[in-house]
């Protein structure tokens, strides 16, 4: 006899200890129950998106609305998340035909050296953020069948000259860290049936302040018509509420 058959007739069946290990909780450390009305919100992806403050509802109006529009706020105010997931709506329901993001290579602050790898491997830690926003709103098999398609392009700024986004939703993420003629160059890259979300924060820039255009972009084009400029403020900001307070003194 094996001394594990005798160790299990020794111990014999335990079905209290059977049941306490075979039930567990389904989200441990949380007291979220199936009956609940409210669904927890870990999840893998999110399929409706709505405001949680009047800035986000201007800004998610403003998108419909218009083709082109600038969006400019504080960190947490929910700019990024809100144009990909309108982006994102766009495409699944068929009013465009892809999804173009782009943000621009910028170190805040710390240089980290080359990077190895092709362009795609080079550029993934500065396009991390609209990765997540993606994995947000798709299910990780839906978001990587439509990337290996082309439905979903995610650009640098560099490549971007020349091109004409033609039924497309165009999404340029950290905008303040472009320059006045970066910008001008994204903005008449806007083709037919194209939607385009601008999204920055002009007071976090890693450029010279000096060099970044988002503002002085905004302020122009705030006197054209059919263009929506939405300015979110640190009550739209969705975080923790401590970063509202820190913004209000940094």
């Amino acid at each position: 006899m094996s001394k594990r058959t005798a160790k299990r007739r020794q111990g014999g069946f335990n079905a209290e200890h059977y049941e306490e290990e075979k039930v567990r909780a389904l989200f441990p450390g949380t007291n979220w129950s199936p009956d609940d009305n409210e669904p927890m919100r870990d999840q893998r992806y999110i399929k409706n998106v709505k405001p949680r403050s009047e800035g986000q509802a201007r800004l998610m109006d403003a998108i419909d609305g218009h083709n082109l529009v600038m969006a400019m706020g504080p960190a947490g105010t929910g700019k990024t998340y809100l144009a990909v997931s309108k982006a994102v709506e766009a495409l699944e329901s068929g009013q465009v035909g892809r999804i173009v993001l782009s943000r621009p290579a910028v170190e805040a602050g710390e240089h980290i050296g080359f990077l190895p790898g092709a362009l795609e491997e080079k550029l993934a830690p500065y396009l991390r953020p609209l990765y997540d926003a993606l994995a947000d709103r798709l299910s990780p098999k839906r978001l990587k069948a439509l990337m290996a398609e082309g439905l979903i392009e995610i650009a640098p700024i560099a490549y971007m000259r020349g091109r004409t986004l033609n039924n497309a939703y165009i999404v340029v993420d950290e905008a303040q860290n472009c320059t006045y003629g970066q910008l001008k160059m994204l903005l008449t890259r806007l083709g037919w049936n194209s939607t385009m979300v601008v999204t920055g924060d002009p007071a976090q820039t890693d450029l010279l302040p000096e060099m970044s255009g988002l503002k002085d972009i905004c302020e122009r084009l705030e006197t054209v018509d059919d263009i929506a400029v939405v300015r979110l403020e640190a009550k739209d900001i969705v975080r923790h509420p401590l970063v509202a307070s820190m913004l209000d003194v940094l």
